[in-house]
């Protein structure tokens, strides 16, 4: 069964909406370049109304190390997803410091870029199309042959989420952009996404 992460939450009505569609993941931007970004301080406040049953992932770019563990100890976030350049040894050094489990993300371009993903010893992998939030798709043919479980970002929406579907067998789903309108979480285009997701687990 395909999960769902709903990601670039940053207001209190983004929270009330997610808790009321329970995916498995949502996740904060803690890149400062993003337009999604949000404070270590105001992600504290928003898990905390979050509902339990919801995984926090923190979204990292090129983050010390030490100042993500840190929110992983704090419980601000449950999960680090590195969506930069980090390699494998500082993925050594930020597990020196927290057990908690990491996500790495990868821009798929072809099968090499697969195939360097497939051997990340992050406990799980995210395929993107590019740096994170561009909103556009890759060639999801690529992904014929992947033996490991990966979460699938990139352009995703309510238009296209069907056919990804019946393409590909992501672990999970992890849609930003393509529940926005104007740039705001739109509490429609989240109930529609996540029911489409669930409706094709159900097929």
């Amino acid at each position: 069964m395909t999960k769902i992460k709903l990601c670039g939450l940053t207001r209190e009505a983004d929270i009330i909406a997610a808790n009321k569609l329970l995916p498995e993941y949502t996740g904060f931007v803690f890149a400062k370049k993003s337009k999604r970004y949000i404070s270590p301080e105001k992600a504290a406040v928003l898990k905390a109304l979050l509902d339990k049953r919801i995984t926090a992932v923190g979204v990292f770019v090129n983050e010390p190390p030490e100042n993500t563990a840190q929110l992983l100890s704090r419980g601000v976030i449950d999960i680090a997803q590195l969506h930069g350049n980090e390699d494998e040894e500082y993925i050594k050094r930020l597990r020196a410091l927290t057990d908690k489990p990491l996500i790495k993300a990868f821009s798929v371009t072809d099968k090499q870029s697969i195939e360097t993903a497939l051997k990340s010893s992050a406990d799980y992998i995210l395929l993107d199309s590019g740096t994170g939030g561009t909103g556009t798709t890759f060639d999801h043919t690529l992904l014929k042959g992947v033996d490991r479980s990966y979460f699938l970002a990139g352009g995703l929406d309510i238009c296209n989420i069907r056919e990804v579907l019946k393409a590909a067998s992501p672990y999970a789903v992890d849609v930003s952009s393509g529940i926005e309108t104007n740039g705001i979480k739109d509490e429609i285009k989240m109930a529609e996404f996540t029911a489409a997701v669930r409706k094709e687990n159900v097929q």
